[in-house]
């Protein structure tokens, strides 16, 4: 028989209880659960609730920042409703044919502690939230009959330093095999060897039964089989060693993927049980002198940390969400991730190996010594080793994976026997995956390196240390070296203030905003363009994990204690998906695609014959400013004032003496040959006028899943952006869902399944989600006082 594998999707039931206390029998079948609420699955109980101060207000020590004396913490967690108990059901039936079978339930994560009930019994504890897992219920279902299945999850205040999400956010499915199978996560395809347009492989099962062998089919990216094997058990082992020749290698611009599609037979040869497997040949190299290679190509990591939720979304995983991330990432010239600060969700991973992300895949926060009070240091010493050894299992066939990552900036660091851990997790790696290294985020090397921690990785993870990359190479000439989190630059998108000058720490207002010029940090951390100078400076370093990618929910550093701020001002993208002004910058320095942007805006009524800064991003060399046609002077990027101004001059063109008069700011870049390339203008903006929408896809699916994503733009009678503008914008849609509305703001406490919300520095975004089976045209209309409404279409099919 071949497996079947059914997702748990709809038809759920769930209540929440927030003082943890759940009413008797509530996992019982007999249990009246009508009166609760039905829900899909990836499902967040917090994200469609509001913003509370008290929600997860908290009086802690946050050691990673510098604070080590307790403080009022707010909005640590996203200041959402999170924390309690909840409870899913739903009814299965099992047929009585399937009695003999293999039955399971498989999670791809439940945050954070969960229990999984079958017909009112326990059978299984996950304490873990970001932890895939199967449950075999089997022996606990009752065949011929429906059957409920009850999930609990509890998530607990100061469980996670960000926001974590709550429930069943990730996928689930029943599962139905043969007794004699390939157990979950059994399917390893092990590259032994790549050369000479050759690969060799093991491909190796793990498996449940006696009198078994196995036969496949590889299957080459253009659909073509390339390679047949089979084998018989050998000394209990069951796996074949094949070679595949004319490769197509995996690469960050060519991700060439293949599949294995495996069948495991009985000794008589009756198909007993199947699975098909995607995988890449590639090699991925780490080196002392020159950073990090892939297919012996020299390859600059470009990458951005991540945490999972998925802003107005939160934690519910959704493909369509997801792909829209790296797109924008990929536009900004990131080629890798990293999985900040836990095992992602496999939809993740699939769509890096897709489209040719690099990934570091990273385990833990924590470790023996906790960060908050219910961390994963509660686990650790006793789960700690076969969780990673599970996570290795479940992802170790993604070719986008080139680096585990053990821990990130763990306390044990300063321990004189943290060693010990950092030894064993590193060996356990090798020992189920030994074709990839090992890494840790360091941000204590005054620690890690005396008490020898950081001497059993691989690759030596630094956060936040550019200006000592040279004293790591000269004090270690035995590392290779990365910046596994690197920058921290903060802002609020479209706000700015005056004067533009480099801030560490950043300055705090009393608005709660960051300047949009994008030369403040904390602290502990840098702009983009110092870590820049240290990387170009330093050849040996394989390349920067940007804090962060997008910004996400909770940590909203600096404002630790200030209310309504309750997210991040790390990304170099808002959370609704709006770049800020240092995406450019990025696009700019790795990218080869042209690039020129000018900011601030021009409306600084107030101003006029004050000095407001214009800086500029650009793909070349030089450029010229003009002010209402007087030009301000050309500029070449490079050192030049020397210190922190010269890093930042070195890659961006600023003219710090430009006298505010409304009309046009226009930037002028010019080719190595003194030939303009290119230019930009920025103008005031007159009174806002109407709606701009625009819509980030033509066409999505009708499974009830696939998402669109618009951004409505106040804008004057001639088109330009009103950069204060804050009008409320009412969105409604035929043929489709306005799922969650989101301006990007840290501050907003407005719930995100509002169809309305207040605009941002002018813009908007709606998310709008297709109803299943629902096809044609999805059209989308935006409205607000004062203004000429607009519509946009979007096919659905």
């Amino acid at each position: 028989m071949e497996r079947s594998k059914t997702r748990l999707h709809r038809g759920w039931r769930f209540a929440r209880f927030a003082d943890g206390i759940c009413p008797e029998g509530a996992y019982s079948p007999d249990f009246d659960d009508s009166a609760w609420e039905e829900v899909r699955v990836p499902h967040d109980w917090a994200i469609t609730g509001t913003f509370e101060r008290e929600n997860d207000i908290s009086y802690q020590e946050v050691i990673q920042d510098g604070i080590r004396t307790p403080i009022a913490h707010t909005g640590r967690t996203g200041a959402l409703p999170m924390v309690g108990r909840g409870i899913y059901r739903k009814w299965i039936s099992i047929p009585e044919e399937d009695k003999g079978k293999s039955i399971t339930l498989e999670f791809d994560g439940v945050m954070w502690e969960s229990h999984i009930y079958v017909n009112g019994k326990c059978v299984h504890f996950s304490h873990f939230g970001y932890k895939s897992f199967s449950v075999d219920i089997s022996e606990h279902v009752n065949y011929g009959e429906d059957n409920l299945i009850a999930v609990e999850a509890e998530v607990f205040e100061n469980c996670s330093r960000w926001y974590p999400g709550a429930g069943m956010y990730r996928n689930a499915y029943l599962v139905k095999k043969n007794a004699r199978h390939i157990k979950y996560n059994g399917v390893w395809l092990r590259q032994v060897q790549v050369e000479n347009d050759r690969a060799i492989f093991e491909l190796a099962l793990d498996y449940e039964g006696e009198d078994v062998s196995f036969k496949a089919d590889i299957i080459s990216p253009e659909g073509k089989k390339v390679k047949e094997i089979s084998h018989d058990i050998y000394f209990g082992e069951l796996s074949e060693v094949f070679t595949i020749e004319n490769i197509a290698l995996w690469d960050i611009e060519s991700p060439a993927l293949y599949t294995a599609n495996i069948t495991l037979l009985s000794e008589d040869g009756e198909a007993l049980d199947n699975a098909s497997v995607r995988f890449g040949i590639r090699t991925a190299e780490f080196t002392r002198d020159g950073g990090f290679f892939l297919n012996g190509r020299h390859v600059k990591i470009n990458g951005v940390c991540n945490h999972h939720d998925l802003g107005s979304l939160g934690a519910a995983v959704n493909v369509a969400a997801l792909r829209r991330q790296l797109r924008i990432m990929r536009e900004m010239g990131v080629n890798s991730i990293r999985t900040s600060h836990n095992p992602p969700s496999p939809e993740l991973l699939d769509l890096c190996d897709e489209l040719g992300f690099i990934v570091m895949d990273e385990f833990f926060d924590e470790w023996y010594i906790p960060k908050i009070k219910n961390g994963y240091a509660k686990y650790f010493r006793e789960h700690a080793l076969k969780d990673a050894a599970d996570i290795i299992r479940r992802d170790r066939n993604h070719p986008s994976i080139i680096l585990w990552s053990v821990g990130n900036e763990i306390n044990e660091q300063g321990d004189k026997e943290g060693w010990r851990a950092a030894r064993s997790l590193v060996d356990l790696c090798h020992r189920v995956d030994p074709t990839r290294p090992v890494t840790a985020g360091i941000d204590r090397p005054w620690d890690a390196f005396p008490n020898l921690f950081a001497h059993f990785l691989d690759v030596v993870g630094t956060n936040y240390k550019p200006h000592m990359y040279d004293d790591f190479r000269r004090e270690h000439p035995w590392i290779k070296l990365l910046g596994a989190e690197t920058a921290s630059c903060v802002s609020t998108r479209g706000v700015y203030h005056l004067p533009a000058e480099i801030a560490i720490p950043c300055k705090e207002h009393d608005d709660l905003t960051i300047s949009a010029y994008d030369m403040e940090a904390p602290a502990w951390a840098c702009y983009m363009e110092r870590e820049f100078a240290f990387q170009d400076d330093c050849p040996f370093v394989a390349g920067e994990y940007v804090w962060t990618g997008f910004d996400y929910l909770g940590e909203p550093t600096p404002y630790y204690g200030a209310w309504p701020s309750r997210s991040s001002y790390f990304g170099a993208v808002d959370m609704a998906g709006l770049p800020k002004n240092r995406f450019w910058g990025y696009r700019a320095h790795w990218t080869n695609e042209p690039v020129l942007h000018v900011f601030p805006h021009w409306n600084w009524e107030g101003y006029e014959g004050k000095v407001v800064p214009v800086h500029a991003y650009a793909s070349t060399e030089e450029a010229e400013l003009f002010v209402n046609g007087k030009s301000y002077g050309k500029q070449r990027l490079g050192v030049r004032t020397g210190g922190d101004l010269g890093q930042i001059e070195r890659y961006r063109f600023m003219w710090n003496d430009v006298v505010y008069e409304p009309g046009e700011v226009k930037v002028v870049a010019y080719d190595e040959n003194g030939n303009a390339v290119m230019e930009k203008s920025v103008f005031t903006a007159g009174k806002p006028h109407h709606i701009a929408l625009s819509a980030d896809r033509a066409e999505i699916m009708a499974d009830g899943e696939d998402l669109v994503y618009v951004t409505a733009s106040v804008v004057d009678e001639k088109g330009n952006v009103c950069p204060h503008a804050d009008n409320r914008i009412f969105f409604s849609a035929e043929g489709a869902e306005v799922l969650t509305t989101d301006n990007g703001d840290p501050r907003e406490v407005e719930s995100f399944a509002r169809a309305d919300k207040k605009c941002l520095s002018g813009m908007v975004v709606a998310c709008v989600r297709s109803i299943e089976d629902l096809r044609g045209t999805l059209t989308l209309t935006a409205k607000a006082e004062g203004l000429l409404s607009a519509s946009v279409s979007v096919n659905v099919k």
